[in-house]
């Protein structure tokens, strides 16, 4: 297709209408690029908002919560870039250095996503992201390299990553033309390491590129014990597992998940008093136990999508 920007810069917008404009304001905008926002039917009119404060910034306001993948996925059928940078509302810039991920993407046709470097937005700005280890075969357990460790410089190399992580990646849009949109079953959590995994299977590499830095407020969004992030985690590792394990890998994951993990999180949960969180743990297992469309009609239950 005829790409009329070099870059599209996609973000979503829920109930977070301060961090998105304090996102916008953070990058210069320039004549080879657009800005879109989607706003995922946040409880009042905050599409207005931002239009009225940046008319330059194109905004998409969905009649429902279509979750992150469903969000950033409408982003991109309406962006008109060569390359899509998908960045979380709560991060921003302070040094804009796009061009350093826009030329790792150009450095080989095998490079599909590049992430930049992620600091926390509080405190020090310790680093959150520096790359992933790659997910135990069992467990569904990874890390974020360098995370919480102070930035001296120990992660300024750039070097192929197992997977891309939400806040910010930047993708060649042949590359989404070729492997398919993010997966939108999930609706928050899981989406990008299930999208990585299908572009890692298309032939893709995924690079960390430390020349960019973006900062992350983190989880302003769903808070870091609520409820809904305790049963999209719960529902959607399992759902991960589905979708991307084969063979006896698969079973012994659901056993642990299932029989180990859930168990261990309902007591933990009990004995702080978070009857919430237990029950959230228990929707979550008997969500993936339902067809997708019931998980979504269950959804909608829940939290009053």
């Amino acid at each position: 297709m005829q790409h009329e920007y070099r870059l599209s810069i996609i973000t979503i917008n829920y109930n977070g209408v301060k961090d998105t404009c304090e996102l916008i304001d953070s990058i210069p905008f320039n004549n080879d690029m657009e800005v879109i926002v989607v706003d995922n039917a946040s409880k009042i009119d905050e599409a207005s908002i931002i239009s009225e404060r940046f008319p330059q910034v194109k905004v998409i306001r969905s009649a429902k919560n279509l979750g992150f993948a469903g969000g950033n996925n409408l982003g991109i059928r309406e962006a008109k870039g060569k390359y899509i940078l998908l960045i979380n509302n709560d991060t921003y810039f302070k040094d804009y250095n796009i061009e350093a991920l826009i030329q790792r993407l150009e450095s080989s046709d095998k490079v599909g996503i590049v992430c930049p470097k992620l600091r926390f937005a509080w405190g020090n700005n310790p680093i959150q992201f520096a790359g992933y280890t790659p997910l135990s075969v069992i467990t569904v357990r990874n890390q974020a390299i360098g995370f919480g460790e102070e930035d001296h410089g120990q992660y300024n190399t750039a070097h192929p990553t197992s997977y891309a992580h939400g806040a910010a990646m930047l993708i060649k849009r042949e590359a989404i033309e070729k492997v398919g949109l993010m997966p939108e079953c999930f609706f928050l959590y899981y989406e990008e390491l299930d999208w990585s995994m299908m572009f890692t299977r298309a032939g893709y590499e995924i690079w960390y590129e430390p020349a960019c830095t973006v900062f992350h407020k983190e989880s302003q969004t769903t808070g870091q014990n609520s409820p809904l992030r305790t049963y999209y985690i719960t529902r959607n590792r399992l759902l991960l597992v589905k979708r991307n394990y084969q063979g006896i890998n698969k079973y012994l994951s659901y056993t642990y998940l299932i029989g180990i993990v859930a168990p261990r999180d309902i007591l933990k949960y009990t004995i702080k008093g978070r009857f919430d969180l237990v029950k959230s743990v228990c929707q979550g297992i008997t969500s993936f136990r339902s067809s997708l469309l019931a998980c979504y009609q269950r959804d909608a239950r829940i939290f009053n999508f």
